[in-house]
């Protein structure tokens, strides 16, 4: 039922002027979503305090709550036809009252980690870009039939809204930016290994892939008590990210994973001065995958000792100074990091190298980021000694990774176990650092028993990849078709 909700209300979207990418389809479900996980999360609360004999405050004046604007129920339950806006006057209402009102909530909240809080910076960054108020009706009648009371609702929400985060990263342009192969996520948890009672941080939240997976990695552990579930709601995960759909999009994401206030902050992590960061500013654990190819400003450069307008570079110092003494991180770049000859890479790799323990480079396949040309290594690191050895494996998984040949966690799980060990196989290997030359501080990755191998398609797999690019168009121009049909209807 999910599943086919969320079909529907791209259908809709389809048909609205304003909304032409994933982008945008991502934003306008997220929104509304929020609004509906509200609702169901305060009649929850509301309940649990009748049961206990008290009376719960609610955030939302009744006037701008789900129940009242978008679903008034009838005393059968179902949608009050009499009372439900619809047209210009739900429009009109969405745009002019119900957003300037959460949007006053950034000013009201009694602090930044409150939800209230987090209620206003959501609707200052976004607005509606559903302009008929009759698609606004049929999208918010779609968004109602969702249901997140129990915890295996939310689990298949929390799935389906992952999809939809990967279907805005396979569609490019700068989607891309936003999804982490959750599989690659996982894989970086599980040999970070985070804790309970540690402070797990992603200076480049995009999605929030990594703090959602590193939630569910630590509720998973089992034996949880109510003071643990506490410290993961509440003294956890931390993030920052600079765009404001990223911003919405991490919250709505942690959110569902069951984070009810997530600590997400909308502001440029690069315009902080690293001589700024104190120790009460850091953190256990560093998690991310920071966007590269970007160029960032001479101003924000200023902010750091190597100066470079590779925004990836700035983030790696940014995650060195973060990370306590101690700490650990698993960190996402670009493969010519390893290499590069300028003078801010070799000064960069010093750096990781006489400050940081870099025990683990993962040397990742082309492909494994759809969308994106570029090849990526992950850089394992625990700050607080220097670097004696370093051990690589090389991750082939035996094919050719696509859009219809994803990475997966099996393609990962030798990784996950040698990683425990640094054991040397045919695909991985240690190099001392008493070997590495201190004029460039080279970390290529070379295999001695071969260069990376060269994986060619059989025809059966070139085949099902045809066959899902036919099947992609097809509902494509069914979609097409079904739009020219209800126009046709309208018409006549």
């Amino acid at each position: 039922m999910f599943e086919q909700a969320f079909k529907n209300i791209d259908d809709v979207l389809w048909k609205e002027a304003g909304c032409t990418t994933e982008l945008d389809y991502t934003e306008q479900t997220s929104w509304l979503l929020f609004l509906k996980y509200l609702d169901s999360l305060e009649q929850d609360k509301a309940l649990e305090a009748e049961l206990e004999g008290r009376k719960y405050a609610f955030i939302l004046e009744p006037a701008y709550r789900w129940e009242s604007w978008a679903a008034p129920k009838d005393r059968e339950g179902k949608l009050d036809h009499n009372r439900a806006l619809t047209g210009d006057d739900l429009r009109d209402f969405v745009d002019r009252k119900l957003f300037p009102y959460l949007q006053g909530f950034k000013y009201r909240a009694s602090g930044p980690n409150t939800l209230e809080y987090k209620i206003g910076e959501i609707f200052a960054e976004i607005k509606n870009k559903v302009h008929s108020g009759y698609n606004l009706r049929e999208i918010i009648d779609h968004i109602d039939e969702l249901r997140f009371r129990s915890q295996t609702e939310k689990h298949e929400l929390s799935h389906l809204y992952e999809a939809k985060i990967k279907n805005m990263g396979n569609a490019g342009r700068n989607g891309g930016e936003y999804y982490t192969p959750r599989p690659l996520i996982r894989a970086i948890v599980r040999v970070v290994k985070p804790v309970i009672g540690e402070r797990v941080y992603d200076g480049a939240v995009g999605s929030a892939g990594f703090l959602c997976e590193a939630f569910d990695y630590l509720k998973a552990q089992g034996k949880l008590t109510t003071s643990d579930l506490k410290t993961l709601q509440e003294r956890s995960f931390y993030g920052k990210e600079k765009k404001s759909l990223a911003y919405v999009i991490a919250i709505m994401n942690m959110i569902l994973h069951g984070i009810e206030a997530p600590n997400i902050i909308h502001s440029n992590t690069l315009a902080e001065n690293l001589a700024d960061i104190q120790d009460k500013d850091r953190f256990d654990v560093i998690l991310a995958n920071p966007p590269f190819g970007g160029k960032e400003r001479k101003e924000v450069q200023q902010n750091f000792p190597i100066r470079t307008g590779e925004t990836a570079f700035l983030f790696l110092q940014h995650f060195i100074k973060m990370l306590k003494a101690g700490g650990r991180a698993g960190v996402v770049i670009k493969n010519t990091f390893l290499s590069n000859t300028d003078n801010a890479s070799v000064s960069l790799r010093k750096l990781l190298l006489e400050s940081c323990n870099l025990h683990t480079v993962l040397d990742c396949p082309g492909g494994t980021f759809q969308g994106a040309g570029v090849k990526t290594v992950v850089l394992f690191f625990e700050k607080g000694a220097p670097t004696r050895k370093v051990w690589y494996y090389q991750l082939d998984p035996g094919r050719n990774l696509g859009k219809t040949n994803p990475l997966n966690d099996a393609d990962l799980a030798e990784f996950v176990e040698l990683a425990q060990t640094h054991t040397d196989s045919p695909k991985s290997w240690s190099v001392d650092m008493a070997g590495i030359d201190p004029a460039t501080y080279d970390l290529s990755v070379k295999n001695p028993d071969g260069g990376e191998a060269v994986v060619h398609r059989g025809p059966a797999e070139i085949m099902e990849e045809i066959a899902a690019l036919d099947a992609e168009s097809a509902a494509v121009l069914g979609k097409i078709a079904r739009l020219l049909q209800a126009d046709e209807g309208d018409a006549t």
